[in-house]
């Protein structure tokens, strides 16, 4: 078949039209004219009916050897029961969850589903907490509020450290995999035999559609974690707004390949929930977008054919540069692949852009590229796009059941949105939960909208950065934050990993650039251990930056764009000191805290010669 150059590959998508209702004092109420169709009390619910419908479609795989370890929904289901029965044993409960801290892996799935099976609300915790951290504070924390009544951890020995200095001796700990010495300690695969008695059927029978499912800590972007409570009914909802919205996961059972992490919402409960919903199949990734990891994403992507594919934007830009030299991964990534997705940043616009390249060339069309929007606290999907847009950084229209409230802030709009996929707050935290919603139940998210075309609502909404993030340089004039920052990382790219962006009550814009130091060892033709310090120091790296930075100077308007200073990071952003989530979100206001000399010395009468110094043109 012979393709036009510029032909989208047809996939059946939703409706998502909406309708605005403007008050009086400017707000305006945008609401889905899609009914939210009917869903299961829990995604459990939804498991057992594939079970019953397809019991040996492959549910589950992660890597083992040169191949995948499986489970078909029939083994899933049958493995529930005496997980389930070894959980009500060891006295698990709405108050004594059940904590994994350990990543990815098939036992970690079936301990998720057994929980939810019988009600026990169950918290995957971010690996990072126990394996980078250095003072595990924050899986302290974590541990203090959450009162677990049972550990898992996959690699004993691995997690041995933090668990023994955070963990007493009391709380039931169970390992896949070399056990702690000293501890009471039991094995996964003992729990397998567990023997079923009635209290399983009893306590799942039990179970509502407001039973908490989970907890999801946040990162701690902007402070210690936060537990957010996700029901069953914020679950399965949830799926069923997306199944709307992506049609085509109702034709033909979906397949995806993906590694974000389950302890957060994108990984845990959008996309193995698309798997379990939909009857689909879920390969779990090994790889990571991180220098030496995203090759195993790159061999993995050589064995299966995703029909959906969603991943951080970082993720993206690593694949656009690799998919020429690994021709196995890119024919597998676009054979079947319906949508490309991303989410959890905006995608830069030369990323955008080299996708669109690289299907083109493997299949003569261009594969749809949408953009999932929504927060942990929105279980996460609220809206996405259902048509081509040309651009990054659209959002699209409410999901069916979801309306969302634009309230003028300033010179920019707050969104905030109300539905049944939206949490009712926060783990043992009423007064972060009151916070948390205005007088009229809406959730404020945080984050400021634009219309794309304010004359056609049918074009959708499009990301405005973060409500709070703006700021005023000491002459009073306003500095779209986001704006700026994407700026910079489009110009530096693929040197630059992020930004932090300086300025506020100061004479102008800076940037402290935290450079991708594997990306700037081969642009010198270094090897990637040189260390930062020779890295940086490098000619053609810092000719490199000069001449995009005064480019980016060049093309400034006014002092509101205009980056004036710049400086690269020699040490990576610190998770103990809050700089960085374990997903790679830098902490803009912790890392200009804790980097208060740098940020002077960026400031400085006399700039040192370290510092870029970029004039505007005509200025």
């Amino acid at each position: 078949m012979t393709h036009q150059a510029n032909s989208i590959r047809q996939v059946r998508l939703g409706n998502m039209a909406a309708t605005a209702e403007k008050r009086p004092d400017g707000t305006i109420i945008l609401q889905s004219v899609a009914e939210l169709g009917p869903y299961p009390r829990s995604i459990v619910d939804a498991l057992a009916a594939w079970a019953q419908r397809t019991p040996d479609a492959l549910l589950i795989a992660d890597r083992q050897g040169a191949g995948w370890r499986e489970l078909s929904y029939a083994d899933v289901l049958a493995r529930i029961a005496p997980l389930a029965q070894a959980l009500l044993d060891a006295g698990l409960s709405a108050e004594r969850p059940l904590m994994i801290l350990s990543g990815n892996e098939i036992e970690h799935f079936l301990l998720g589903m057994a929980a939810i099976w019988v009600g026990i609300p169950y918290a995957p915790i971010s690996p990072a907490y126990s394996l980078i951290s250095t003072d595990y504070g924050k899986l302290r924390h974590i541990a203090g509020l959450l009162t677990p009544g049972m550990v898992y951890a996959s690699d004993g020995e691995k997690f041995a450290p933090a668990i023994n200095a955070v963990f007493g001796a009391e709380i039931p700990l169970v390992v896949r995999a070399n056990p702690i010495s000293g501890r009471p300690v039991s094995v996964f695969d003992d729990l397998l035999t567990t023997p079923v008695t009635d209290a399983v059927a009893a306590a799942h029978e039990a179970i509502a559609a407001d039973t908490v499912a989970k907890v999801l800590f946040t990162s701690g972007s902007t402070g210690l974690p936060k537990g957010v409570i996700t029901t069953n009914r914020m679950m399965a909802c949830n799926q069923q707004m997306i199944r709307q919205a992506l049609a085509f996961v109702e034709d033909e059972p979906p397949v995806l390949l993906d590694w974000m992490p389950w302890n957060h919402v994108a990984g845990g409960s959008h996309n193995t929930g698309l798997a379990i919903y939909n009857g689909g199949s879920f390969y779990i990734d090994d790889g990571q977008p991180t220098p030496g990891r995203f090759d195993r994403t790159l061999e993995n992507l050589a064995l299966v054919q995703p029909t959906f594919f969603t991943n951080v934007p970082k993720a993206y830009e690593i694949l656009v540069g690799a998919l020429d030299e690994y021709p196995q991964a890119r024919r597998n990534l676009f054979a079947r692949l319906k949508v490309l997705q991303y989410a959890g940043a905006g995608l830069p616009q030369h990323v955008f852009e080299g996708l669109h390249r690289a299907a083109l060339a493997e299949t003569g069309e261009r594969i749809m590229i949408i953009t999932g929007y929504g927060s942990t606290e929105t279980a996460p999907f609220a809206s996405t796009t259902t048509w081509p847009v040309e651009e990054a950084g659209h959002i699209g229209l409410p999901a069916a059941g979801i309306a969302f409230k634009l309230v003028p802030s300033g010179d920019k709009t707050e969104l905030r949105l109300k539905g049944p996929n939206v949490t009712p707050g926060y783990w043992r935290d009423a007064e972060k939960t009151a916070e948390a919603f205005d007088e009229e139940g809406f959730y404020k998210i945080g984050d400021a909208v634009r219309f794309a075309d304010p004359q056609d609502l049918s074009k959708g909404l499009v990301f405005d950065g973060r409500v709070t993030e703006d700021f005023k340089l000491s002459t009073g004039t306003w500095v779209n934050f986001a704006a700026v920052r994407s700026g910079v990382i489009a110009a530096c790219a693929p040197l630059i990993r992020d930004v932090v962006i300086t300025g506020l009550d100061r004479n102008f814009i800076g940037a402290m650039i935290f450079p991708d130091m594997a990306a700037c060892a081969r642009h010198a033709g270094l090897p990637a251990d040189a260390g930062a310090e020779a890295i940086l120091a490098h000619p053609a790296v810092r000719q490199t930056f000069a001449q995009s930075l005064a480019a980016l100077a060049e093309k400034a308007t006014g002092s509101s764009n205009h980056v004036a200073r710049a400086l690269l990071m020699l040490d990576a952003p610190d998770i103990d000191k809050g700089e960085v989530t374990d997903k790679g979100s830098i902490n803009q206001r912790a890392v200009r805290t804790h980097r208060a000399t740098l940020l002077e010395s960026l400031y400085a009468d006399a700039p040192g010669p370290d510092i870029f110094v970029l004039a505007r043109k005509g200025a």
